[in-house]
């Protein structure tokens, strides 16, 4: 049985989050084909919906890569994700406590980051890390938005991973800790903080580097030659007077000046 399309854009945006498909990664029709046992007409079909979700892009000579986020781009998306995230606790406080049901399911979630803390698998704890804010959308009723936060924290993950991030996975582990207790004491004034400081800091963690001129090194190479001053030291020679044109001929005049 082929796989659908719908599977293999679930399963690559997975790999994203997992940071086994890095930036730039190419995703060839042919090879994601034979992997699926699909046509490359579904494997199309799913490359053109991660293209609309802005996961991946599409060149017409070179084919399907993984998104590269620019800077502003990485901005962007914590920018989006403090958006949603931040506004979905602060409309649970306008109606109460979260329920227990999402609260067990959070707090199952936290026990599988912790165990992933302690393995090996680095791509399993990456994924959980980052789909921790998935579930928290889908635990706090906003099934919509949890789909939108799955595409921002696997462009999130990718920037992580293009500009080098410092951020210590352990660390991250507890601030969703601090969050889920908020969240179960009623205290989403505290949790809605927590949050804003978890993705400031995720943030703050990446090694962005000030902006380059991009054409520095074809303007330097371009630039006009200009001509070296003598710059030798020595005894000033008192400059010779002009012959006169009737004294010599013109190829003696000629040297003279030059």
């Amino acid at each position: 049985m082929s796989t659908s399309a719908s599977e293999i854009s679930a399963r690559i945006v997975e790999a994203v989050m997992a940071q086994k498909l890095a930036p730039g990664s190419r995703l060839g029709e042919q090879p994601l084909a034979m992997l699926f046992d699909c046509s490359r007409t579904i494997v199309r079909e799913a490359l053109t919906r991660l293209a609309a979700r802005g996961i991946v892009t599409v060149s017409a000579r070179r084919g399907w890569f993984v998104i590269e986020p620019s800077q502003d781009e990485a901005r962007e998306a914590f920018e989006a994700r403090r958006v949603i995230e931040l506004g979905l606790i602060r409309s649970t406080g306008s109606t109460g406590k979260i329920d227990k049901a999402a609260l067990r399911q959070l707090k199952a979630h936290l026990q599988r980051e912790k165990a992933a803390l302690k393995e090996s698998d680095v791509g399993n704890r990456s994924f959980l890390l980052g789909d921790f804010h998935v579930c928290l959308a889908e635990c706090l009723g906003n099934t919509l938005l949890a789909d939108t936060l799955r595409d921002f924290t696997a462009r999130t993950t990718l920037i992580a991973m293009l500009y080098q991030s410092t951020h210590d996975a352990v660390q991250s582990c507890e601030d969703h800790v601090q969050i889920v207790a908020a969240l179960e004491r009623g205290d989403h004034a505290a949790a809605e903080a927590l949050m804003a400081a978890h993705i400031g800091t995720v943030q703050s963690a990446l090694r962005v580097q000030a902006p380059t001129d991009p054409l520095a090194q074809l303007r330097d190479a371009l630039a006009p030659l200009q001509q070296k001053k003598t710059t030798a030291a020595g005894p000033r020679r008192r400059k010779a007077a002009a012959p006169s044109p009737d004294d010599t001929d013109s190829s003696t005049y000629l040297g003279a000046l030059l």
